[in-house]
């Protein structure tokens, strides 16, 4: 992530990269919990921060299932968890990794070696200290715990060394994207002494972040207080948080009016709504793209003309179209055009041409109507019925599916068809491997993976950030993933939100929401 960060269809922004294997499932299906309607008085103001002081009302269509960060991954809901959690580094508007947690690093020569040195005098909102202890603590759990949805992104780590305040993660490989993976995303550091407890850490945050839990209604609301040990307390100028659960899209519009919220996830469809009311609509940048999902490990897809048919039968203007109302682009990669790792000499390799698509499920042996396929999603989603459209088109029967519980079969790979989108990671190789690696989350066709990536996102991990021919070999690497069978990508959309005009402007760090040096006037 993937991604708008609001819809209710389960759009890129609602299914977002996780972490592998069928024991994550339940964490991932954060993002399709049915949201509850929240409960506010009907007024604005501050009532449920009784602090006083500035107060930030966010609904959000994230509103978290899973206060334990090992549990709840790197899906959208990061953001909402990243009220409370800080991580040893953090994303600036270039999408870079400066220092949060972590006041600076370095690799050894060879760069299988990494030291962090933390912050001093710093801890945790329980009293413990904040120090490479915690931090070793935090990625062996994510490593360990039988339900984390995270220990896919950490296979780099061997092992850490605790040091004081320097923590010294010893490395599997060569591995220069580890700044760029263990921010806020993938590596939210919880209280060590909390985490002992994992079940009650889970509704019972505990973290060095920004701001403090006071109370969590499960599923509807949270409160918070602004977190005076903070490292950076200084350039946090709200004092209060109310979060709650979003409310169906077509209100959020209304409740920003009256001043039940100030902040919001936004649905495009209310957007120009939004913007007549005299409410701030912008867009925050992010790495979304949704895609179509095939197991080529099951007929027909196990059949290479009829996977290129499905290609060309993708119309994924249609797509933007239909579902974007002007925010989105088409895209044909796992990331928007522009970003780094979007590879130029890739784009439209398969162009939409149904006519070649018949062809080549007549040159597979199929005849129209032949081939009939269950699309199976976790709720209603207009994508799924624009698939069948086209499809339909060049004579492959389509039947949806409700699932909720679809998070399950698809991680354990037994889905032969689905959608997905992701809103992305702060490393791009790591959202390159999450897609087309042999134990890719969201490569549904696994443990296939197709030649020449493995080699190539090794050679991105070798290459160090600022080296002249990192975006090169990234692009390659993208090339490389693209010849997979298993995904073809539609489009991206971007991270839609509304707010009161009294919420100052936000930093523009790419798919993160950061509330430094953000304020409210008027305290509402």
């Amino acid at each position: 992530m993937p991604a708008h960060l609001i819809t209710r269809r389960p759009g890129p922004n609602r299914r977002s990269s996780q972490g592998t294997g069928r024991l994550r499932a339940a964490a991932l299906t954060t993002a399709f919990v049915a949201v509850l309607t929240p409960v506010l008085s009907a007024c604005g103001g501050d009532s449920a921060a009784s602090g006083g002081g500035s107060t930030l009302k966010w609904t959000s269509s994230y509103f978290p299932t899973h206060w334990d960060p090992v549990v709840g991954g790197s899906g959208a809901q990061f953001r909402e968890l990243a009220l409370t959690y800080a991580s040893l580094t953090r994303t600036d508007e270039s999408g870079k990794a400066v220092p949060d947690l972590a006041k600076s690093w370095e690799y050894n020569d060879k760069g299988d070696e990494i030291t962090f040195h933390l912050r001093s005098g710093l801890k945790f909102s329980d009293g413990e200290p904040v120090d490479a202890a915690a931090v070793k603590a935090a990625i062996e759990r994510a490593q360990k715990q039988k339900n984390s949805a995270l220990f896919g992104d950490l296979t780099s780590i061997k092992s850490v060394d605790a040091n004081g305040l320097d923590a010294v993660l010893h490395l599997s490989q060569v591995d220069y994207q580890i700044p760029q993976l263990l921010g806020q995303r993938v590596l939210q550091v919880a209280s060590p002494k909390a985490a002992k407890n994992p079940e009650k850490l889970d509704q019972n945050p505990v973290g060095a972040g920004p701001f403090v839990v006071t109370q969590v209604i499960p599923g509807t609301k949270a409160l918070l207080k602004k977190n005076p040990d903070y490292w950076d307390a200084k350039n946090i100028h709200i004092d209060n948080v109310e979060l709650t659960s979003a409310p169906d899209a077509s209100t959020v519009v209304s409740g920003l009016q009256t001043g039940v919220y100030n902040f919001a996830d936004l649905d495009p469809s209310q957007a120009s709504a939004a913007k007549k009311a005299g409410l701030d609509v912008f867009v925050q940048p992010g790495f979304n793209a949704s895609n179509i999902s095939l197991n080529i490990n099951k007929a027909p897809f196990d059949n290479d003309k009829v996977v290129d048919a499905v290609r060309h039968a993708v119309n994924r203007k249609e797509f933007v179209d239909k579902l974007t109302f002007g925010y989105g682009e088409v895209t044909d990669q796992p990331f928007p055009k522009g970003y780094v790792a979007y590879d130029p000499k890739s784009e439209d390799a398969y162009p939409y041409d149904p006519a070649k698509s018949k062809k080549l499920l007549a040159d597979a042996g199929y005849e129209p109507g032949d081939i009939k396929l269950n699309l199976v999603i976790p709720a209603e989603d207009p994508q799924a019925e624009i698939v069948q459209s086209q499809l339909a088109k060049v004579g492959i029967k389509v039947t949806i599916k409700i699932d909720k519980n679809w998070a399950t079969p698809f991680f354990a790979k037994d889905l032969t068809f689905s959608l997905y989108g992701t809103t992305g990671r702060d490393s791009a190789a790591q959202t390159l491997t999450a897609h087309f690696g042999p134990n890719g989350p969201l490569n549904l066709s696994t443990p296939y993976e197709p030649d020449g990536f493995e080699a190539a996102i090794a050679k991105v991990r070798q290459t160090p950030l600022d080296s002249p021919d990192y975006t090169q070999v990234l692009q390659g690497a993208t090339r490389a993933g693209l010849e997979s069978k298993a995904l073809v990508f539609t489009y991206s959309q971007p991270n839609l939100i509304a707010k009161s005009k009294s919420i100052s402007d936000l930093p523009k760090n790419p798919a993160h929401i950061d509330w430094t040096g953000v304020t409210i006037n008027g305290g509402n």
